[in-house]
């Protein structure tokens, strides 16, 4: 069992999310800082802005991590885990490369990161661990003594982040009207991305067919509605649905949309639905966008009766998950023999991505896996 106060030999954790813009001011540098490289127009850019506009021109995803940093920190310090917890992100301020120069300042050297992000897939593990490898070579390109950094196992599974879920389902259908709800189909939403990035997803023995990308989302729904069931004693319809598609029409994305399967839900005289954003940690942008305003607007056309269940956010069960990962990998790496903590049906999943796991299209560096020149 490991040590409950025992993060050795790690002696910070780093967590790492997306960024966004914190007024109208930061937007288009914002949008500049995501799709450097790939040629994006202005004009789509300013299109693209208008979303957050709507919100005043501030992405709540930085108020959010400083809630789950406070969350974190508070479960540490209860349950006497001494362990610092730094903030960086990959799009915007605080950016990652300036917090990994304070932790290198401050004589961190070797460091436990978590990504906002619970699931395998190109953008959601290995982009943030190039991301993290740039800044680490940025780091030694300065003469600094960088830290040696590893990532925490995908965490789709844990109860800590599966249970707060369940209860947001719960309380989506206990609001509905009473003559809609046993009827009520549940909608599990996430990030669309290529049907080619999905089926490279994960390990490479387990590529094509959408690859590890689908099936833990997949496991995660599921686990999800067999225990609606066991708490509201109705077996709820389900189904996985995708949003926020952002590429060119002629390449295929995972669908179906979640705004179409309303559509069709409604066509086939199903009376409510509830939307869960099982692929998403926090209620950002794309979830108050593309759920809250988009498919709540076609929802409302339609007549259709919806409710958008909660995210995980600060809860403190996801709080306290995260320091059962960090014990877990920690005791790993000293060499203790550790149970990991998973629900549903494919077990918890590797500490360290494995060759060829979540390739991108040019092979670049990529820290903290079998294949980091940064061992």
């Amino acid at each position: 069992m490991p040590d409950v106060r025992d993060a050795s030999p790690y002696d910070a954790l780093l967590l790492l999310s997306f960024g966004g813009p914190e007024g109208p001011d930061d937007v288009i540098p914002f949008l500049e800082n995501v799709t450097r490289g790939r040629g994006i127009p202005k004009e789509r850019l300013k299109e693209v802005g208008e979303h957050y506009f709507l919100f005043g021109g501030v992405s709540p995803i930085n108020d959010q991590n400083r809630a789950l940093l406070d969350a974190l920190r508070k479960d540490f310090a209860e349950h006497g885990l001494d362990l610092p917890v730094y903030w960086g992100n990959r799009n915007w301020a605080p950016y990652l490369t300036d917090t990994l120069r304070e932790m290198a300042a401050d004589g961190r050297r070797r460091v436990l990161v978590l990504a906002t992000s619970a699931y395998a897939s190109y953008s959601g593990c290995r982009q943030y661990r190039e991301n993290l490898a740039d800044s680490l070579a940025a780091l030694r390109a300065e003469g600094l003594e960088a830290p040696r950094v590893d990532k925490l196992r995908h965490y789709f599974n844990h109860p800590g982040f599966l249970e707060p879920m369940t209860d947001g389902v719960v309380a989506s259908l206990a609001d509905l009207p009473e003559e809609v709800r046993a009827g009520a189909h549940l909608a599990f939403s996430t990030h669309s991305i290529p049907t080619a990035a999905a089926d490279t997803s994960g390990p490479a023995e387990g590529h094509g067919d959408g690859g590890a990308y689908v099936a833990e989302h997949l496991d995660v729904a599921r686990t999800v509605a067999d225990a609606v069931r066991e708490r509201t004693g109705v077996d709820h319809p389900w189904q996985l649905v995708y949003q926020s598609r952002s590429g060119a029409p002629h390449i295929p994305w995972l669908e179906p949309d979640i705004c179409d399967h309303l559509e069709e839900r409604h066509a086939a005289g199903v009376p409510a639905v509830v939307i869960a954003p099982i692929g998403f940690v926090s209620d950002h942008m794309e979830v108050l966008y593309d759920l809250d305003t988009e498919a709540r607007a076609r929802a409302a056309e339609l007549g259709l009766p919806v409710r958008r269940s909660a995210t995980v956010g600060d809860d403190p069960r996801f709080a306290a998950a995260v320091r059962d990962l960090v014990l877990e990998r920690a005791a790993a790496e000293r060499g203790q023999e550790v149970t990991p903590c998973a629900l549903g049906a494919l077990g918890a999943g590797h500490d360290v991505c494995p060759v060829g796991c979540c390739p991108a299209r040019a092979p670049r560096p990529a820290a903290a896996g079998a294949d980091s020149p940064y061992a």
